[in-house]
């Protein structure tokens, strides 16, 4: 399965949604919280071209986008195939 890492804040509904679908689709994933962590919330930024929203995703080294950027390409199908699943 590929390596997926979630950018996240503390008590964002957003995250907790992106988390969620990820743990349906039984996929494992890196968290970083950025939210007293400037120098990860930076690296977060640069990473997603200039988005400074949480959660950010990012699946074997591709952005993703946020969260109804996740739940898009799901309902595609595409994510399944990203992590490995098709």
């Amino acid at each position: 399965m590929a390596q997926i890492e979630i950018y996240t804040k503390a008590f964002c509904p957003y995250c907790v949604r992106a988390k969620a679908l990820l743990a349906d689709k039984g996929a494992d994933y890196r968290e970083i919280d950025v939210t007293m962590d400037r120098a990860a919330f930076d690296a977060m930024v640069e990473r997603a071209d200039g988005r400074r929203t949480v959660p950010q995703v990012f699946i074997g080294g591709r952005h993703i986008g946020g969260s109804d950027d996740l739940a898009a390409l799901d309902a595609r199908g595409g994510l399944d195939s990203l992590l490995g699943r098709a």
